[in-house]
């Protein structure tokens, strides 16, 4: 199936959008069709060996409609789609604030004209002597009519668009609001030069009578008041809409239009389009950074904020990544292109936004089909509404009045606009928190989420595991960790990183490997010096190696039970000896933890760990269920299990080993993205590599479904009441009669009211609160884990471990924050930096060793110089 995207003209209301999803959608060969109002484009994925872009083009345009395939070249797409989004809505802004201009400025002499004899006897508001004597009386009714025909004829003229697409929808059989605003519009013009008609006709055979009925009941005034409050309500509601798309916008003027490339040792500023990957990019300070690519000269200090929402600059050095839009601080670098054009960070941005912001959630069927069949059936209502009112006795006249309300006030307007205008805003809200939700049914599924499970290493860790413990069984612990990472040299386990890490801060060399090979979730071997070695888990040991003894599993036992996670090396006889990896728990993960058991979605860590490792990290984080010991391709057995027990679940992790998972979750969220945004197997994509923004995302799911269901609310209670109104039923017994000019100022006010509510969206703010630690409640499915209470003196003595630390390095605010940053990750630590004092104090609630305060100031790029404990 080919997915192509194609631009709409001529879409006014919700019907429109149905009436051209509808025609599309019965094509034989067509897969799928997402018509969007607001951005006036549709998604379609089709058969090539069945239909053409040309058969779709066609059906839509006999549907009554325009299409032409949005395509554009990577050369110019960026440029184009940058300048073509702000052109359209601004000049789509002008059109509507000059038809908004001539229709006032004819609507107020044709106004004066025929209600200014009214308003000198009831208000005494002054007329000119010759206003009076030319077109009052009914001896010139005739001039006075004719007068504001004159004046009506360039409303309608200004205003033409609502006859032309009116009409031509309703004569394709699909009638939209153009159609409801013509129709009645026109039968008001219509009327009056009826209206006009009688009057020379009583004139010329003296019948005063008749010229005094007819001159009471020109409708000129109504049809030009409605179609200029129509045009009003028109114009505020496209600038709101405007408004829509600027978090689109803003991420599109982050993008340098040039780059400094250096070639044959020279310096040349070429457009961006033009990089190549590969290319050497100079970055001066103050730059935007044009493309992503690799450090390969010098350092700075960057501003990732636009990607990140991080305020604080990230030092970059040689061999660290630098990504598109983010501005070079005060260091010069160079670096190499690796990722150009439409491959870029930024512009993966936007194409995600883009297509959120487009696509149509589930709750904008309701609406659509609505939609669908609201006009003809409001189009029978006022027939039905004018012919009952003969019957009973009325004037033509009030007959035709009730009609023409009916029509200019039930307009879908607000309906059509109540779903994508709210998606628009909150996926780009979204972004701006660097959030990137990829449609709007993950966003609108979002909010129904009751069990969130969490993937540990780099979700809820920092996915940075470093070497803890060595312990050597036979030989040296050199001899241990040359040979483990000369095992581990071959894998791409984040665990072999950090051995191969500390081997190469020991400076040792690593041995030649042979057939390497990786058993699927319990460990490697190897062959060295034509030896066989493995290294892994309990269960590889046991089912391959030699030598697995009550020490060892004793051993490993304690390891785990500290939060580490210990890797057995062993030969085909004995154990050699165990490293113990240990990867820290990220600062906010038992914020967000908490934050998420406040809203009543039960958290669920799934991990490949063994359940020692687990249940430490659970009990430090207080998770109310922890799955342990399960591999890569169980972990979407386990969400399909809970699906199946009738959760709704998200599933957090970090895109690449959690994929099967990310993929069978209700919503998957591929949290640390940074530079890998297009992760096709994720609903949404979370930037930063932080819980939080997990919480953030569902909290904004919630705000958006909510200001839709207001939303609609408003649309449909707006119409339940006009429609009846606009009819006359209640003009019987209460005597309520809603005249046409209201009712169009009525439908007006509806649309902008809907599209002002959705704008509310633009203050949402990602706060999360102070995490309550509270007990989760005890459920069967989800048991509260076992927690140690202490008594008063304890939690009191506990209280009182305070440290202070002299730190040497420290030069800036930067510094003060990368220090704080390290402190903070140890377990439930409260840190206090003194910069000008070249200290820092920490309280905690357990004792911190000094060697782990030693470690994280080191890993932090500063020296430990003393501690002061109290």
């Amino acid at each position: 199936m080919r997915e192509e995207k194609f631009d709409i003209t001529g879409m006014t209301c919700s019907a429109c959008s149905a009436r051209v999803e509808k025609a599309t959608a019965k094509l034989d060969g067509m897969g799928s069709v997402s018509v969007n109002l607001l951005t006036n484009s549709m998604k379609v994925s089709y058969d090539e060996e069945k239909l053409s872009m040309d058969d779709i083009v066609e059906a839509v345009e006999k549907a009554g409609y325009g299409a032409s395939a949005a395509q554009l070249s990577d050369e110019t797409k960026q440029a184009e789609n940058k300048g073509s989004r702000k052109n359209v809505a601004l000049e789509e802004v002008e059109q509507m604030k000059k038809r908004l201009i001539v229709s006032i400025a004819f609507l107020v002499p044709l106004m004066y004209l025929s209600m200014g004899h009214m308003m000198q006897m009831d208000f005494g508001m002054p007329v000119p002597s010759f206003i009076e004597d030319t077109f009052y009386g009914n001896e010139n009714a005739v001039s006075m009519v004719f007068a504001q025909f004159l004046l009506l004829l360039p409303i309608l003229y200004a205003n033409r668009k609502y006859y032309i697409v009116g009409f031509k929808s309703l004569f394709h059989g699909g009638p939209n609001m153009d159609t409801l605003i013509a129709i009645g519009s026109a039968a008001a013009a219509i009327y009056g030069c009826f209206a006009l008609f009688r009057i020379g006709f009583g004139l010329g055979h003296g019948d005063m009578h008749l010229v005094h009925q007819y001159s009471m009941d020109i409708y000129f005034e109504s049809a030009g008041t409605i179609l200029a409050l129509i045009t009003l309500g028109k114009y505020l509601e496209t600038k709101s809409k405007g408004k829509t798309s600027e978090a689109i916008e803003k991420l599109m003027d982050l993008s340098p239009q040039t780059a400094i490339v250096e070639r044959g040792g020279k310096e040349a500023v070429i457009p961006v389009e033009q990089v190549m990957t590969g290319d050497i990019l100079v970055i001066k300070p103050g730059a935007a950074i044009p493309v992503d690519g690799i450090i390969t000269e010098g350092n700075s200090s960057v501003d990732e904020s636009v990607i990140t929402g991080e305020s604080i600059p990230v030092e970059k050095t040689v061999g660290d990544k630098a990504v598109s839009a983010t501005i070079n601080k005060s260091g010069f670098f160079k670096m190499r292109a690796s990722k150009v054009g439409e491959d870029t960070t930024i512009n993966q941005i936007i194409r995600l936004v883009d297509e959120a912001s487009s696509s149509k959630a589930p709750i904008a069927k309701l609406a659509d089909k609505i939609a669908g069949i609201f006009v003809p059936v409001v189009i029978g209502i006022a027939v039905v509404a004018a012919v009952v009112w003969l019957i009973t006795g009325a004037t033509f006249e009030f007959a035709l009045s009730t009609a023409i309300a009916v029509l200019v006030i039930s307009c879908p307007c607000a309906l059509g606009l109540a779903t994508p205008v709210a998606i628009m805003v909150g996926t780009g809200k979204g972004a701006e928190n660097g959030i990137l939700i990829k449609s709007g049914e993950a966003l609108e599924i979002a909010h129904r989420v009751d069990t969130v499970v969490m993937d540990k290493t780099g979700t809820i860790t920092e996915g940075n595991p470093k070497v803890t413990d060595i312990l050597a069984f036979s030989g040296s612990e050199t001899q241990l960790l040359q040979l483990a990472a000369s095992l581990e040299k071959s894998s791409e386990h984040p665990l072999a990183e950090a051995i191969i890490r500390r081997a190469e801060e020991k400076e040792l060399s690593l041995l030649q490997t042979e057939e390497f090979e990786a058993i699927h979730g319990k460990g490697i071997k190897a062959v060295i010096d034509g030896k066989t070695y493995f290294a892994g888990n309990e269960k590889l040991i046991k089912s391959q190696a030699g030598g697995y003894g009550d020490q060892v599993e004793k051993t490993a036992a304690q390891l785990s039970d500290q939060g580490k996670t210990p890797l057995i090396f062993a030969d085909d006889k004995t154990v050699i000896g165990i490293i113990a990896v240990s990867d820290m728990e990220k600062a906010t993960s038992r914020k967000a933890i908490q934050l998420f058991k406040d809203m009543k979605i039960k958290v669920v860590m799934l991990t490949g760990d063994n359940e020692r490792v687990a249940g430490a990290i659970q009990k430090r984080l207080d998770i109310p269920k922890v799955i342990a010991g399960v591999l890569p391709d169980d972990k979407e057995k386990h969400i399909k299990s809970l699906q199946d027990q009738g959760h709704t679940v998200a599933m957090i992790g970090d895109g690449i080993n959690d994929a099967p998972a990310l993929a069978r979750a209700d919503v998957g969220i591929a949290i640390g993205a940074g530079t890998e945004v297009a992760i096709e197997s994720a609903d949404a994509v979370l930037i930063k590599n932080d819980l939080l923004d997990a919480v953030t995302a569902i909290r904004l799911s919630k705000s958006v479904i909510r200001n839709i269901k207001q939303n609609l609310f408003w649309a449909f209670f707006y119409n339940c009441i006009g429609i009846p109104l606009a009819a006359g039923v209640f003009y019987t017994a209460l005597g309520w009669k809603l005249s046409p000019m209201f009712g169009a100022a009525a439908m007006s006010l509806s649309s902008i009211c809907v599209v002002s509510n959705a704008l509310r969206l633009k203050f949402f703010k990602p706060e999360h609160g102070d995490a309550k630690l509270v007990n989760p409640p005890e459920e069967e499915s989800f048991p509260a884990p076992n927690i140690e209470m202490k008594d008063e003196k304890e939690m009191e003595r506990m209280s009182k471990h305070e440290a202070e630390l002299k730190i040497e390095g420290m030069m800036c605010e930067h510094c003060k924050a990368h220090v704080t940053k390290a402190l903070e990750a140890l377990d439930g630590a409260e840190v206090s930096v003194d910069l000008e004092g070249g200290t820092a104090t920490v309280k905690s609630q357990e004792e911190i060793e000094d060697g782990t305060f030693e470690a994280a100031i080191q890993d932090a790029g500063y020296e430990l110089k003393g501690i002061e404990r109290r």
